[in-house]
């Protein structure tokens, strides 16, 4: 599925090849010069870098209440797994969302990520009161479940492959997924099933080891 994505603009900046044998030919307090003019440069590219584009981080309340339903979940799975681990936020798992959020794209991916991180994604339009309006939908496939097909959800259906969905639901309480890391995303044109959403909030929740 193609989706439209969401751009920032993008400010080059370029210094003259005079101003490179300026450097070179002159004196320590020129350098110093051309490295302060340098550093304000950088400053100002960063400025505007991040007014130009949309909020992409997590908060720190967000993240506590995304690692704590969790963790409450996992710790109530019937039948209860002995061997549940405990599960903690991990910084380059929401790098790497934060990365795949920033496409605005309503599919799983990169392809490469996807080989060694589970991933979980939900998309609703306009704000959200509380980041588990997002998250609760996951857990609610534990309706569909049933324990231990891993990668089914009613075994007695006669198409398994088209049944419920529920790998969201088994994602979150994996026994050995331990860590995870999510981004949300505003994006204000995504396609979610062939419709153009204006503006959606975009969470991606990345997961290891898948």
């Amino acid at each position: 599925m193609k989706a439209m994505c969401y751009f920032t603009n993008v400010i080059l900046f370029s210094i003259a090849s005079g101003a490179s044998a300026w450097l070179i030919r002159n004196s320590t307090d020129a350098i110093a010069n051309v490295t302060d003019i340098k550093s304000t440069l950088k400053l100002q590219v960063s400025a505007l870098i991040a007014n130009s584009r949309p909020r992409r981080w997590i908060s720190q309340n967000d993240m506590l209440s995304i690692l704590d339903y969790h963790n409450q979940v996992r710790s109530n799975v019937f039948p209860p797994a002995a061997d549940m681990e405990y599960m903690v936020w991990d910084e380059g798992l929401a790098r790497s969302a934060e990365a795949w959020a920033a496409t605005c794209l309503w599919e799983h991916g990169p392809p490469f990520v996807l080989r060694y991180q589970g991933q979980n994604l939900s998309v609703r339009t306009g704000g959200y009161r509380s980041i588990l309006q997002l998250v609760e939908p996951w857990y609610n496939e534990v309706n569909d479940y049933r324990f231990p097909y891993p990668r089914d959800c009613n075994p007695m259906c006669p198409m398994r492959c088209f049944g419920p969905m529920c790998t969201h639901y088994t994602q979150m309480v994996w026994a050995t997924t331990n860590r995870v890391g999510c981004a949300v995303q505003t994006c204000y044109n995504m396609v979610v099933w062939g419709t153009m959403w204006r503006q959606a909030t975009y969470l991606v929740c990345n997961y290891s080891p898948k």
